[in-house]
């Protein structure tokens, strides 16, 4: 897994996850192969959607 989660609170990881799966309708998978920053930006980029 690229996107590593090493010494990064599991519980934020299990927020981006949710809200990039229900926005996007990725897989797990692709989401948790998204480098941590990626991972980062399309949940900002969500949140713009959001209003």
């Amino acid at each position: 897994m690229s996107g590593g989660v090493a010494g990064y609170p599991l519980e934020q990881v299990h927020e981006e996850v949710a809200c990039i799966a229900f926005y996007f309708h990725w897989s797990l998978e692709e989401i948790l192969n998204l480098e941590h920053n990626n991972r980062r930006l399309w949940v900002r980029e969500i949140g713009k959607l959001k209003g």
